[in-house]
């Protein structure tokens, strides 16, 4: 008898709570980050530097950005909100004209300064950042080769991407 005294309380309480059926309501914008249905979104990938070393950044872009987009993008250096974030870049701000554009399994790089006048990191940056734009089908950035040609020199050479973001070079293949 008590029990049946106690639920019919706790069952008027929960049947009254006050909840109607309705329509979903908009209430303004969509949150950003979530892709609306019927939409593309492409990201491109810059590499910046963080107290810890290279860092990836990704971006959205309207499109498949271009290797030459993507540099350009780095050239601009970071964004107020990644700069927070203790993201710099060793590009100089004045380096110039760089062109990059994607060939078959490679990218091309052209400097307008030697590589010896640039830091490390700034090669690294410049040379990861074309190869992430120019890998074909999201392929991995570590299998794009990167020409660097450069003022002064006969040829171009090639440089790789490891998996965290530095530029390597490629020795060159010697005959057997």
């Amino acid at each position: 008898m008590r029990r049946a005294v106690w639920l019919l309380p706790t069952a008027l309480v929960l049947a009254a709570c006050g909840v109607t059926p309705t329509a979903p309501v908009r209430v303004g914008e969509p949150a950003t980050g979530i892709q609306e249905p019927g939409t593309s979104r492409h990201t491109v990938r810059l590499y910046f530097l963080s107290p810890f070393g290279i860092y990836p950044v990704a971006r959205a872009e309207p499109s498949d950005a271009t290797p030459q987009r993507a540099v350009d993008l780095l050239l601009a250096g970071p964004t107020p909100a990644e700069r927070a974030r203790g993201l710099i870049t060793e590009v100089p701000w004045n380096l110039g004209r760089v062109t990059a554009t994607a060939a078959p399994g490679a990218v091309d790089l052209v400097l307008p300064v030697p590589v010896s006048t640039l830091q490390p990191a700034a090669v690294s940056q410049l040379a990861c950042t074309a190869a992430a734009a120019g890998a074909p089908g999201g392929s991995p950035v570590t299998g794009t080769g990167i020409r660097i040609h450069e003022p002064g020199a006969a040829a171009p050479w090639t440089l790789r991407c490891s998996s965290t973001g530095y530029a390597f070079p490629v020795p060159e293949a010697t005959p057997s």
